[in-house]
């Protein structure tokens, strides 16, 4: 805090990071990275006049005179016309992925995991592409990209055999793999394997071929359906048969809502009108007995929130081991789920090291989530199941899905009982403070959470429109947390350091806690921090090693053939699309960091750490490659942000 007495520098313009002066770059030149732009946008470029506006300069800075809107080898602009920049704004929508595997130069997976002395498994695919030749394949395999394989040292062996990119370490020079006989006897006796949640062949078969039993989420759907609709003719009969009579009474409140006036008669009278409104329903005969709920403790708990692409499982992991206490999956789609979808249900999988874990799914029906929620429990290890209702995708938007579900009270009211009904672990609901910028709604909902059951709701204090621009309304989640008790309510946005933590949680009374995204994403220790209550002015190796850590997690997850390290790869680059974005506390002169705001260009204190806060995508290959070799011949990968093309 600023001694009262000194006057408030105000020289820097509103959302830059306040850098040492040492360490800023004001001679930085932006050029562009050929290989981080999309075809449509290098077309653009190539296409552009002559006199375009933008003067090209030399690595000196000093200008060519040659004014070209095409792309050069070392393309530099020093000056960019509003033209030029227009050019690289947004996003690269419907990014192509940025590297695929030619199945004819890879091992078929029967021959690939064979000690000598093992007879392989016949393969059966009559239209297998792969090479099933093991003399043939060693002939052509690709070098090795280490020494060292991760799998084979924490198995005793490599699920990817002779396909591993790691291998020589226990690959034989006749093709066969090796077994660390003390290591693999101490892992293939364990009770669970370390990766719990995958999709077996026979739940898979049974979804698709709809033969699995969903008798009891059709059950509670039945009598939904029967009360929504019951309760309608209740409301449609009062009005349209008994409006004479409920005018004269005063008190009783109409289904307009309207108090009418009282006159003298016997309550008998009035009891005998209400008793013949309605149908006569069945709930009676067909009454579900309420579950015996598990419970959990939220209270104090440090959440991480469910993060698409980014929140996948090894960056769980790493999460964990910083100290956060409770995960939950990256955002599933409820369809998806039913038609038994691999990608799908790779999404719901969890490491032992998650001792709390929540799968997070979406859905625009009470149909496909009621019985998403059904299956999920009775199939995967999880601890509780969280509604989306804050997913701003233009695409999950208009199919009245995620954020979607906000102008629809009735279809989430019967989303939220249902599930509830069908769930013997806690149903909790994460929701954005609104649709539009400035109209705030997600208090309307709070009752609704804290009658149908809800465990725990979360407000990401901002709208759809508004998506991460402008800071996070805590006032407003404040007054949603009052609304909702005694639901405990957990608030969203821009918690980047001990610092916010505290002035939330000392701040806002009726807030139960914390759930932390994007500042997870940008410095996965902020956890740590947290809990010792501290700044940490981290290192750039020690920065390195996590990164480290994470592509040996990722190995482990998605394999370490070619197809799993360039998908390690693709996810690692996802990440550093965050991680750049962290500012050293050691050049900030005013720590800690503010979440939205933005560094003018600056040196690190060693060329590691200014090669990993470059906002350039050709540098995050570059980081990529330092820990999973250099990339293949036709990998390209684009950045989300256009902007991200610019060094």
């Amino acid at each position: 805090m600023a001694d009262p007495g000194t006057v408030k520098d105000t020289s820097e313009p509103k959302g830059v990071a306040r850098i040492k002066p040492e360490f800023l770059d004001p001679d930085h030149i932006p050029h562009l990275a050929e290989d981080c732009l999309s075809q449509a946008d290098k077309d653009k470029f190539a296409s552009g006049s002559a006199n375009n506006g933008a003067t090209e300069v030399d690595e000196n800075g000093k200008e060519s005179g040659q004014n070209s809107g095409g792309l050069s080898d070392k393309p530099a602009f020093k000056r960019l016309s509003k033209a030029e920049k227009k050019k690289l704004r947004g996003q690269n929508k419907a990014r192509p992925p940025p590297f695929k595997v030619d199945r004819e130069q890879i091992l078929c997976h029967t021959l690939v995991d064979i000690v000598e002395g093992e007879t392989p498994a016949p393969c059966n695919n009559a239209r297998c592409f792969s090479i099933h030749d093991i003399k043939a394949f060693m002939a052509i395999r690709p070098p090795d990209i280490g020494t060292t394989c991760y799998n084979f040292e924490v198995r005793g062996r490599c699920p990817r055999g002779i396909n591993c990119r790691f291998g020589s370490g226990h690959i034989t020079e006749n093709g066969f793999n090796k077994i660390n006989e003390d290591v693999w006897k101490k892992f293939s006796s364990r009770s669970s394997p370390p990766t719990l949640n995958a999709l077996t062949k026979d739940l898979q078969v049974s979804l698709r071929k709809r033969l699995y039993d969903f008798s009891k989420s059709e059950k509670i759907l039945e009598v939904s359906k029967t009360q929504s609709k019951g309760s309608k003719r209740t409301c449609e009969g009062e009005i349209k048969k008994e409006a004479p009579k409920l005018e004269a009474v005063a008190g009783v409140t109409g289904c307009d809502g309207s108090t009418k006036k009282v006159e003298d008669s016997p309550s008998s009278e009035v009891n005998n009108v209400s008793e013949k409104i309605g149908p006569v329903l069945d709930d009676d005969t067909i009454k579900l007995k309420p579950a015996e709920k598990k419970t959990i403790d939220w209270r104090g708990k440090l959440i991480m929130s469910p993060l698409t692409t980014v929140g996948n499982l090894p960056f769980r992991r790493i999460c964990k081991e910083y100290g956060v206490d409770v995960t939950c999956g990256e955002m599933a789609m409820a369809s998806s789920l039913l038609q038994g979808l691999n990608q799908e249900w790779a999404l719901v999988k969890r490491h032992e090291s998650e001792d709390i874990f929540g799968v997070q799914i979406c859905g625009n029906n009470p149909y496909t989530m009621t019985k998403s929620a059904q299956v999920l429990q009775e199939n995967i290890e999880v601890d509780f199941i969280d509604i989306n209702m804050g997913c701003p995708i233009d695409l999950v938007y208009q199919e009245g899905a995620g954020s979607g579900l906000m102008h629809r009270e009735k279809v989430l009211q019967s989303i939220i009982d249902s599930m509830n009904k069908v769930m013997t672990i806690p149903l909790t609901v994460k929701t954005r403070a609104g649709i539009v910028t400035g109209k705030n709604i997600a208090h309307n909902f709070m009752p609704y959470f804290r009658d149908l059951g809800a465990s725990l709701v979360t407000v990401h204090g901002r709208s759809r429109e508004q998506r991460y621009t402008r800071l996070a309304d805590w006032d407003y989640i404040d007054e949603c947390a009052k609304i909702a008790h005694p639901v405990p309510l957990f608030g969203n946005g821009d918690i980047m350091s001990y610092e916010d933590y505290k002035h939330v949680i000392d701040t806002y009374k009726n807030i139960s806690g914390v759930m932390i995204g994007r500042g997870a994403l940008i410095k996965p220790w902020i956890f740590t921090e947290i809990k010792e209550q501290r700044l940490w002015d981290i290192s750039s190796r020690e920065r390195l090693d996590i990164m480290k850590k994470y592509v040996n997690y990722g190995l482990e997850h998605w394999g370490s053939d070619t197809k799993g390290v360039e998908s390690t790869r693709r996810f690692l680059l996802e990440w550093i699309s965050f991680l750049h974005r962290y500012i050293p506390v050691g050049i900030l002169e005013c720590p800690p960091q503010k979440i939205n705001d933005r560094p003018p260009v600056f040196k690190g204190r060693d060329e590691l750490e200014t090669l990993m806060a470059s906002p350039n995508c050709a540098h995050w290959i570059q980081i990529s490659e330092m820990l999973l070799g250099k990339v293949p011949e036709g990998f390209n990968f684009l950045p989300k942000h256009k902007a991200n093309s610019w060094k």
